[in-house]
Parts: structure tokens; C-alpha cells; sequence
């Protein structure tokens, strides 16, 4: 039993990457699934796949590496809001992740979004995680 899905799902991707897999498998769920396309969509992850089973589903994410010095794409996973401690943001309060560069994912009552979109139709949220 999994107390903290979504800081499952970033461990098994971290610890995938420091062991240079090229494809990691995480049990699915619709929080996952949009973590994953949001990863997709801002270019951290090759490729990913949503199979079925008899049980919850499974997720099959192809990792990212640069080609010439076989660095991982994302450099880092942090989780910030946690069973024991939820953080809420409102828009004006978002943190600029890596100046910037990297995204948070935030979980608003529109849906799971990263902090540029949620700041844009101006909802706040619970800080699920940071990515770069």
C-alpha cells in the first residue's frame, strides 16, 4: 500500500534515470496519467503509452537523455506538497521554478495544470511537484 502515489510515481521515474533505463513502468492512476502528459507536453519524457490490464492500468514512459553526454533530460523531481504537510498557492504566489526554466505542476479545481497555465485562467491550487 502506496501512502503517497504521486511521490511514487517521481521516485521510480528518478530512479530510473540514475540507473539509465530507457523505459520505466508505474501503476496508473488519472492524477499519473495527467502528470505524464504534462511531462510529455513541456518535453522532459520521449514518449509514453497508457495500457490496460485487469487491475488499475499500468503507464510505460520512454526516458529522455541527451545523445552526446547521455544526461538525463529532467534534472531534477521534488515533491512539494506532501500527505503531511498539503501547500496551496494562489497564482500571484507561484514560485518561478530554476528562474524560470522549469515547470511546477499544480492541482486546481480545473484540473492538474503547470503554474504558467493555472496563472493564465488565474485558479490556484495545492504545489504538487517541482520539475527541471
Amino acid at each position: 500500500m502506496v501512502t503517497d502515489p504521486i511521490a511514487d510515481f517521481l521516485t521510480r521515474v528518478r530512479n530510473a534515470q540514475m540507473a539509465g533505463h530507457r523505459i520505466v513502468e508505474i501503476p496508473a492512476s488519472n492524477l499519473k496519467k495527467r502528470i505524464t502528459e504534462i511531462l510529455y507536453e513541456k518535453g522532459y519524457i520521449l514518449k509514453y503509452k497508457f495500457e490496460e490490464d485487469n487491475k488499475q492500468g499500468v503507464i510505460k514512459i520512454a526516458l529522455k537523455y541527451d545523445p552526446a553526454t547521455k544526461q538525463p533530460a529532467i534534472q531534477s523531481l521534488e515533491r512539494v506538497s506532501r500527505p503531511g504537510l498539503r501547500q496551496y498557492a494562489k497564482p500571484e504566489e507561484f514560485k518561478r521554478v530554476k528562474n524560470g526554466l522549469g515547470v511546477a505542476i499544480i492541482s486546481t479545481s480545473k484540473g492538474v495544470m503547470t503554474d504558467k497555465d493555472a496563472k493564465v485562467q488565474n485558479v490556484g491550487g495545492e504545489v504538487l511537484c517541482y520539475i527541471y
